[in-house]
């Protein structure tokens, strides 16, 4: 055990501590307001505060793990070695920056609180963070800080017995269009056949027909094969299903389809499922808990789990829904247009709630990858995209994080826009733990 002495104990300074300590380094920490305690401690121990006590390990404080509320701060970037980092703390501090204060600054999303530009779908873009800015988006960069860190705190403390965290690996399937053509009623194909007729597409127009009636297999029906894989290296695989009512926006089968109910209730056999929220449930509480409840019916089993749908996130608001609603886990920390570490972290971490000043229950799951910011707003070419996904990896191995990626079901299709990128998702998996 390591013990901090700190002048005061906070909620931001035991929740950032306990994260960076406990779920990162697995070094448990203790605090404490009295020199005397500290002074007769004779284990691993140092000094978060203004001034050090005496030649002790000593990481000198920013104010912002005692403040309360939001306020706009100024960020100065500076270089820990090679690494990022920012809120200096002088030469006195055996860190020569408030590693912890600048870790709860990123993984709070205390930026995400500030004002800034929404996108066209009222979410917080990467190019508003401090990350992006600034360059580190594809690192974990609070991972790599406490490992920098450990390197420090061993120097200081050798005979302590240091444990060692195991990297894991999470597959997450997104499911907005359950099928390309199955399921989808008579009126809507009917449609979508003469659209494709008179946009040319005249190989979708038969694709359709032949899938109709049942002498192809509908290209988006691509569960056997993530369940194969999930099953042949045993990888941990959730996936998040869209049950909302129909919109310009959720255009998935109705929820009520009774093939649709069977496939939920088939792969949830077998691997974990969660619900995907959809458009307008983000300021809307009623339509989350009608939708998790009816996740709920088709599984018969209580949610847990939640994605928001085209990840539609917005602080502190769409965590204070799920939380009254108790799911206890939410994979949506990412960005859409951009690949990295939103949080700044490869560590699951529970959320802070800057307006109430408390850790919640709510565990957060940031993800690294997806598909569709690959493919559609990068604009890769499999081969391109799977070198980055591997690079990604290596970030997080490197740290001994949680890799998760995000993948569609109608992304391993191979129809023309998704051509290849079936053995982008095989190659990835089997080359994880290699």
């Amino acid at each position: 055990m390591i013990l901090v002495y700190t002048h005061k104990i906070t909620p931001r300074l035991t929740y950032i501590f306990k994260h960076f300590f406990i779920r990162i380094l697995k070094v448990p920490v203790s605090f404490t307001t009295t020199v005397d305690e500290f002074v007769a401690h004779n284990g691993p121990k140092m000094t978060y505060a203004k001034s050090s006590l005496g030649n002790e390990f000593f990481v000198r404080s920013n104010d912002l793990l005692f403040q309360q509320g939001v306020d706009d701060i100024d960020i100065n970037i500076s270089k820990w070695d090679n690494v990022t980092c920012f809120f200096k703390a002088g030469e006195s501090s055996t860190i020569p920056f408030d590693i912890f204060a600048a870790s709860f600054y990123l993984m709070s999303r205390y930026e995400e609180y500030l004002p800034y530009v929404q996108d066209e779908n009222e979410r917080f873009p990467a190019t508003e963070s401090l990350a992006y800015k600034y360059k580190f988006l594809d690192k974990p960069l609070i991972d790599i800080w406490a490992y920098k860190f450990l390197e420090s705190l061993k120097e200081k403390f050798p005979d302590y017995d240091y444990k060692k965290r195991e990297f894991e690996f999470i597959s997450t399937i997104n499911v907005n269009r359950v099928y390309a053509y199955k399921q989808k009623g008579i009126l809507r194909n009917f449609g979508g056949f003469f659209s494709d007729i008179i946009r040319l597409r005249f190989d979708k127009a038969i694709e359709r027909i032949l899938v109709l009636l049942n002498f192809r297999k509908d290209p988006f029906d691509t569960y056997d094969t993530i369940l194969e894989v999930s099953k042949e290296h045993k990888i941990k695989t959730i996936f998040f299903f869209s049950i909302g009512d129909y919109t310009t926006y959720d255009t998935n089968v109705s929820s009520s389809n009774t093939k649709y109910q069977s496939l939920i209730k088939s792969i949830a056999d077998y691997v974990d499922v969660g619900l995907q929220p959809s458009y307008f449930t983000m300021n809307s509480p009623s339509k989350l808990k009608k939708e998790k409840k009816r996740l709920e019916a088709i599984v018969n089993k209580p949610i847990l789990k939640s994605r928001q749908h085209l990840l539609r996130l917005k602080l502190p608001e769409t965590y204070q829904n799920l939380i009254d609603l108790d799911v206890a886990e939410d994979y949506s920390m990412g960005y859409v247009s951009h690949y990295g570490f939103r949080a700044s972290t490869c560590t699951p971490f529970y959320f802070y709630d800057l307006d109430f000043e408390i850790q919640t229950p709510l565990k957060i799951f940031p993800f690294a990858v997806m598909d569709t910011t690959l493919n559609d707003y990068l604009n890769y070419v499999p081969a391109v995209a799977k070198s980055k996904i591997n690079i990604l990896k290596k970030e997080v191995k490197n740290v001994n994080g949680t890799f998760i990626v995000l993948f569609n079901n109608n992304s391993l299709s191979e129809n023309k826009h998704w051509k290849g990128w079936r053995k982008v998702y095989k190659d990835v998996i089997s080359q994880i733990y290699n």
